[in-house]
């Protein structure tokens, strides 16, 4: 196409021809980009239902227990996440979080 065409000087016949070539070019481009698209989210599909997509959460490395309940030395807690009814009992009792570190 050429860059100096001036549309206010063009006749209407040329102008027509114009917007069809440009209905044209603009139908070809968008096809094109559809196919792209629809190719991408085949693949997408497919990662999907062979489960490559999924990543989920990184395992987290485990981690030891900090404190012990006195009366039942099973009961554990690492001090990560809510704290266990035992542990708020003892708290509640008048005992102090240090009270009930384990001994390593």
């Amino acid at each position: 196409m050429k860059k100096n065409r001036d549309l206010k000087s063009m006749s209407i016949d040329q102008l027509w021809s114009l917007f069809e070539q440009l209905v044209v070019e603009l139908n070809d481009k968008l096809e094109a980009e559809k196919a792209t698209l629809e190719a991408r989210q085949q693949k997408l599909r497919f990662a999907a239902s062979t489960g490559k997509l999924r990543r989920g959460r990184s395992p987290y490395p485990t981690v030891l227990p900090k404190y012990q309940n006195p009366e039942n030395t099973s009961e554990t807690w690492a001090g990560r996440g809510k704290q266990p009814r035992w542990l708020k009992e003892q708290l509640r009792s008048g005992k102090k979080l240090g009270d009930l570190l384990i001994k390593r």
